[in-house]
């Protein structure tokens, strides 16, 4: 009797007061691929709490679209700016509310450990990180916006952190290189970033 390839749907955000970038990955077995990409724009007028209203509406739209099995979410950057941090510590609660309000289980990774897990680089840019997502997931659109780029990292760095084996086992990545050492096949002729 054979096993039956389990699936797991991952939902990213990059949680963000203007624009919400979003992505979502399917995993079976060994094979991941991107099902959609994109942002949600929240109105420039509107007071944060009205923004807050709508991030969380988008983000139980998302969730009743595409059923994910789990949330990954970017965890708010440490700034200068205190009135930013807080604002996007809002957002990010506020998604992640609506997650836990369909009963979603929620992974939070910092910006620099996603960008790590992605292109091996902690102090990639953006770009880099659109670059390498690219490849990964072979598609060739071009995002309007990073965010929507960086919201489809954080589903595939949370991809990355479990990866199941044949014997049904987990192995943990902690960065993009120990997933290479583990799965050499799957990167082939991926893109090298100067550290």
């Amino acid at each position: 009797m054979a096993l039956e390839t389990k699936e797991r749907i991952i939902l990213g955000i990059d949680p963000g007061t203007v624009v919400m970038g979003y992505g979502v990955i399917r995993e079976v077995g060994s094979k991941t691929e991107m099902i959609a990409l994109g942002v949600v724009k929240i109105p420039e007028g509107d007071d944060h709490m009205l923004k807050l209203q709508r991030i969380f509406e988008k983000s139980i739209a998302l969730i009743d679209n595409y059923h994910p099995d789990c949330l990954a979410i970017e965890a708010p950057f440490y700034g200068k700016n205190i009135q930013v941090m807080l604002k996007l510590g809002r957002a990010q609660g506020t998604a992640i509310a609506a997650a836990l309000s369909r009963n979603i289980p929620v992974n939070e990774y910092s910006p620099r450990k996603i960008k790590q897990a992605i292109t091996g680089n902690g102090n990639a840019t953006k770009e880099q990180v659109a670059a390498m997502l690219q490849h990964l997931l072979k598609f060739k659109e071009t995002p309007e916006f990073l965010d929507a780029t960086d919201g489809l990292a954080v589903a595939v760095c949370h991809s990355f952190q479990k990866i199941t084996t044949g014997r049904g086992s987990k192995i943990s990545h902690s960065s993009w290189e120990s997933f290479v050492k583990d799965n050499a096949s799957r990167v082939t002729g991926a893109i090298k970033f100067k550290k």
